[in-house]
């Protein structure tokens, strides 16, 4: 008895020294990936956005976005979408067009994303010896990031890597214990990756 609660106590310290930094180490289908990436999409210039308004054909159009990120809308003039949600984008329209029309009812859809390739990136930045931008590529980990930049430098501080993801409207940094992979082939932080991660390893200070 006394040797089974020992081993529950044991269980219990270990679940509690777990650290909120960690990342589940999933893997995601990429069809679920783009999901996501479309659903967090911010539109950005050269995108093609189509503006429809219900039983108002004359008001939708199908527009490019311009290098200013604005777009020009019947009725409503310049609206600003670059750098919004396409529902943000939505919304405004639906309010300036109230003005001249009751209740309407506007959808914007993002049909062709050629700003995309900005955001599907991977970036491996600080003391590598090839800091570089690369495709995003199914499967990639944090380490296969870092051997196509090259391998760390003699200045790198590997236990100090971080993996900067955003969630959201925030960015989160998660803690990759590089030298532990490096050095001892432990992979519980050679996370897979998503578009638009950053790995960062800063230089030891001295």
């Amino acid at each position: 008895m006394r040797h089974c609660i020992l081993i529950l106590a044991i269980i219990l310290l270990a679940g509690c020294g777990t650290k909120a930094t960690k990342l589940p180490q999933l893997e995601q289908p990429e069809s679920i990936q783009k999901q996501m990436l479309v659903e967090q999409y911010y539109i950005g210039v050269d995108d093609i956005v189509a503006v429809n308004v219900w039983k108002n054909p004359d008001l939708s159009i199908r527009v490019p976005v311009r290098p200013d990120g604005k777009i020009s809308v019947p009725l409503v003039g310049e609206v600003m979408a670059g750098g919004r949600t396409p529902e943000s984008v939505s919304a405004e329209i639906t309010r300036r067009l109230s003005r001249f029309i009751k209740d309407p009812q506007v959808a914007v859809i993002l049909e062709e994303l050629n700003s995309h390739e900005f955001l599907s990136r991977i970036r491996v930045t600080g003391a590598v010896r090839n800091p570089l931008s690369i495709n995003y590529r199914q499967g990639m980990t944090v380490l296969d990031a870092v051997l196509e930049a090259g391998g760390l430098n003699e200045f790198a501080s590997a236990a100090s890597a971080k993996l900067f993801r955003r969630q959201g409207d925030k960015v989160q940094a998660f803690e990759i214990a590089l030298d532990d992979i490096l050095n001892d082939g432990e992979m519980e932080t050679n996370y897979s990756l998503q578009p638009g991660d950053i790995v960062s390893i800063p230089e030891r200070v001295f």
